[in-house]
């Protein structure tokens, strides 16, 4: 935390070495978090460098007693959903498109299967699952990140969980105990 913090005392300096090493140290979990929740490459890219600009607006808020990572972590998932309900709001465009073909692929492999069904659930349990499971944040991080209580992470985990046991069961790609089927 104390390299964190004379990280940031550079930056608001305005060293621009600063800058750079501050990018360098948080942009792999920057864009492995928005790309987790938005699922999209560009989109993630143009979310990660918002994040960025950002916070270094905002860098002399940032209370130098609390971690940095969580700090950063909370403005990613504000752009992410920014840039959700612009999608949302942008008219879909429909064509016919009975002329594309589709190459079907297996879908035994668990991980690839559980990584689509992770892209499904809802925002505020996707957002969860990614922080606790994948950037393995305490849950008092993820509250103060997503602005609730705690027990409120505590339910979106447990619904989570609970909704992809469900989804994994129901496609027979794993049994009642959790074990994966092989398919022949």
């Amino acid at each position: 935390m104390d390299d964190d913090a004379a990280l940031v005392t550079r930056c608001l300096r305005g060293e621009a070495e600063a800058l750079r090493a501050f990018v360098r140290r948080f942009e792999r979990l920057v864009f492995s978090l928005c790309y987790r929740l938005l699922g999209d490459q560009h989109e993630a890219e143009d979310v990660t460098q918002e994040t960025f600009y950002r916070a270094f607006r905002h860098l002399r808020h940032w209370d130098a007693r609390r971690p940095l990572r969580p700090w950063l972590l909370k403005i990613a998932v504000n752009r992410c959903r920014t840039a959700s309900s612009r999608r949302a709001r942008q008219p879909l465009v429909t064509e016919d498109c009975s002329h594309w073909s589709v190459e079907r692929r297996s879908t035994s492999d668990l991980a690839e299967e559980l990584q689509r069904l992770i892209a499904g659930l809802r925002p505020e349990y996707r957002q969860s699952f990614v922080l606790f499971y994948e950037h393995h944040l305490s849950l008092e991080e993820i509250a103060q990140i997503l602005d609730c209580p705690t027990g409120t992470v505590k339910t979106w985990l447990y619904r989570a969980r609970r909704e992809l046991a469900a989804q994994l069961q129901q496609r027979n790609v794993v049994n009642e105990e959790g074990h994966e089927l092989h398919r022949f």
